[in-house]
């Protein structure tokens, strides 16, 4: 069984803007702008009555929607090498409320609980062990008030992820609209 995950896609006008930022980086890894999505909860790879489990559960799931804005950006990790570069989220209490009660769920299906305090972001690039810590500081000076427009979450997808060595494709196993 593939990888699982459950996230958020941007709309497609939204990941144009954002491949704007697509520049600078020698021996980068861009993520492809149609697999741009914020991240609500990796499951990792399970078996297929587990998978039908999930999907059955999260069916039942009710949440508002609600809006969303991407703002500014990032990296991981903060006190090391970065490696992941990335496009912050402002403040969204609807969006941490949807992200515990599918840690919840996932949790009460027997998954394990997520280690990792939630930080919702947009992954944007892997960077390069080369890149040059002087250069990632002065386009974070120049990008670094990247904004996007709005826009109203009305679903997310479960997602199953294959990797090869082109990289991740991922394709939407179900999807979970809001109210």
């Amino acid at each position: 069984m593939p990888r699982l995950f459950l996230a958020i896609d941007l709309p497609k006008d939204l990941r144009e803007q954002v491949s704007a930022l697509y520049y600078g980086f020698p021996k980068t890894r861009w993520t492809p702008p149609e697999q741009l999505h914020l991240t609500l909860r990796f499951i990792g790879e399970v078996d297929g009555l587990f998978f039908r489990r999930i999907v059955d559960d999260l069916e039942t799931l009710k949440f508002e929607p609600f809006p969303l804005q991407f703002t500014g950006l990032g990296y991981f990790p903060p006190r090391r090498h970065p490696n992941i570069l990335w496009v912050g989220v402002d403040k969204n209490e609807p969006l941490i409320r949807l992200q515990r009660s599918l840690e919840t769920r996932l949790v009460k299906l027997g998954l394990a609980a997520e280690r990792r305090k939630f930080h919702p972001h947009l992954t944007i690039a892997r960077l390069s062990p080369e890149t040059s810590l002087a250069r990632l500081a002065d386009y974070l000076s120049m990008n670094g008030a990247f904004s996007l427009p709005p826009f109203t979450v009305e679903e997310f997808h479960l997602y199953s992820s294959h990797l090869s060595r082109q990289g991740a494709d991922h394709q939407i196993e179900a999807t979970f609209p809001s109210l």
